[in-house]
């Protein structure tokens, strides 16, 4: 089996809230603990409820901001320690398509100049008319006229705007690209065009991809395998259909339980999680979903659960998992 593309080990962000002479520092864990592996060609969803850490870590990926402690290996590189100057070439090889397809582009910049940037900056053309020639190949790759390079991006709808930010990262010919709720902030027709592009893309140049989102339905489309986090932590992975079909922690069935159902009048068991999702500032002891889980026991409240394989080869941070199969609700469903 060839080794991973991106390995990240105990990855961990912790932000820092005030402290001073007279004042306890408190720290924000919004990323506290968490591994996953991303193989060639391969797409990882990375999915949770608002506030749960899952944009922290492709920040955190990305090198936007420093780590508390872990490890981001790329392609077998340690480079969550790398100084700037080391880390500037690698940068080249992971992009990100941000939320926002608006204020991800520099409003006093034609779409040719924001293309021409990445191109510019790590030395991919040998001349003004390769330059020239590998703009108009970004444009035809995300499915915009060529002659759009020279308007600004205020003219251009959001759905095309995306495809200016798909384009610009595909500019540096990476190999994994960060897609934060990529698809979001678009209207449900052009989430579609968006997504199938971006598998259209994939698959003709064997990109890597981390899908950050909360859109389920969107996930279920387009990704290989599913990380479900909760407040900082992973709580299951496992191949997509696996985790859609039968999941093996009660956070990720209710996380299913509210996508909709794509045939009219076809049942489904609603689960309502019952109060709110605890403070990053004060995580809860032990299993950190126990506060709202509807099967937690006394072990759940003193043991932090390890994420580990169950028998159905989910990665799973679970206590039912130790129960006999007659007696754990995550089995007999």
């Amino acid at each position: 089996m060839s080794a991973p593309l991106l390995e990240v080990n105990d990855l961990k962000k912790h932000f820092q809230l005030g402290g001073g002479l007279f004042r306890k520092r408190a720290f924000v864990y919004a990323v506290d603990g968490v591994s996953f592996t991303i193989a060639r060609g391969e797409t990882l969803a990375l999915v949770g409820e608002s506030g749960c850490g899952k944009s922290t870590v492709g920040r955190a990926i990305l090198r936007l901001f420093d780590i508390t402690a872990g490890q981001v290996v790329l392609d077998g590189r340690r480079i969550d320690d790398l100084p700037a100057g080391t880390l500037r070439p690698l940068r080249r090889r992971v992009q990100v398509v941000f939320q926002d397809p608006f204020s991800s582009l520099n409003p006093r910049m034609r779409v040719r100049d924001i293309l021409a940037e990445p191109i510019r900056n790590f030395g991919l053309a040998n001349s003004a008319r390769d330059l020239d020639a590998r703009i108009a190949a970004l444009m035809d790759k995300v499915r915009l006229p060529r002659d759009a390079i020279d308007r600004w991006p205020h003219e251009f709808s959001g759905g095309q705007r995306q495809r200016i930010g798909i384009a610009r990262a595909l500019a540096a010919e990476p190999d994994l690209i960060v897609c934060d709720e990529a698809v979001s902030a678009l209207d449900v027709s052009v989430k579609a065009q968006i997504v199938n592009l971006l598998q259209d893309i994939q698959q003709e140049l064997g990109l890597a991809l981390l899908f950050i989102s909360h859109d389920l339905a969107i996930v279920e489309h387009m990704t290989h395998r599913v990380a479900v986090m909760y407040l900082g932590k992973i709580v299951e992975v496992a191949p997509k259909r696996a985790i859609f079909a039968a999941p093996r922690h009660p956070y990720t069935k209710a996380l299913l339980s509210a996508v909709p159902v794509p045939e009219p009048g076809a049942a489904r068991e609603r689960i309502i999680l019952k109060g709110d999702v605890p403070s990053p500032i004060t995580p809860p002891k032990g299993c950190r979903f126990h506060t709202r889980c509807p099967y937690a026991f006394d072990r759940c409240r003193s043991e932090e659960p390890a994420l580990r394989p169950t028998e159905t080869g989910h990665l799973a941070a679970c206590h039912l998992h130790d129960l006999p199969d007659a007696q754990n609700p995550m089995v007999a469903m």
